[in-house]
């Protein structure tokens, strides 16, 4: 049982629970990283509505587990920053995935589109919409925040031969733009895990 010194004092809570609290985030981001990246990459990889569906059961009971575990605002925000750093990972895990197809694609069209950006204010970016022609015809289009070039101009496009991740373009598939993020939102759950929480009073 818990003892509690006073109202609005320390939550004193069982070492046993809180160790778990704080390992949980590296647990949980390992597993749904080794899931993706052998979803992704594997000979023996599941079909994609397994993959999908196994992403989701870690994600959810990853989530539960941390919310049963770190009770109050310190649960909630940082059972935020552990879901958006699970994301993070399959995504770092797709950038990882090997495409083992490099084709030359000619820019057929580009079109560009106002999006609203996040964050406060009125901010836009623009992403540019690439139709390409690529031998065996994948892929069609390519959508990036940057232009790639004009039309009539050539590109290299990385594909997966078994078609299991997006293409991208050739030499552009470092992970470091979504692990970073994710290495930082998941020190964040952690340290939320670690610090003593107050009972509400």
């Amino acid at each position: 049982m818990p003892e509690v010194e006073g109202e609005g004092e320390d939550e004193v809570v069982a070492p046993g629970r809180r160790t778990l609290g704080v390992v949980l985030p590296a647990v949980a981001a390992g597993a749904v990283y080794g899931w993706a990246a052998w979803s992704f990459g594997s000979a023996s990889a599941p079909s994609g509505a397994v993959a999908v569906g196994g992403a989701a059961a870690l994600l959810g009971c990853a989530l539960v587990a941390y919310l049963r575990l770190v009770r109050g605002a310190a649960g909630c925000f940082g059972a935020l920053a552990l879901g958006a750093a699970l994301l993070l990972s399959v995504a770092a895990a797709d950038r990882t995935a090997v495409r083992d197809d490099v084709v030359t694609c000619v820019i057929r069209e580009v079109r560009d589109e106002k999006q609203k950006g996040f964050g406060d204010g009125d901010v836009e970016i623009t992403v540019h919409h690439h139709t390409l022609r690529c031998p065996g015809g994948a892929p069609e289009t390519l959508t990036r925040r940057e232009r790639l070039g004009s039309e009539g101009e050539k590109v290299e496009v990385a594909l997966d031969s078994a078609r299991r991740v997006a293409p991208v373009v050739d030499g552009e598939s470092s992970p470091w733009p979504f692990a970073v993020p994710a290495v930082l939102l998941l020190a964040a759950a952690t340290a939320g895990a670690a610090r003593p929480r107050r009972l509400a009073g």
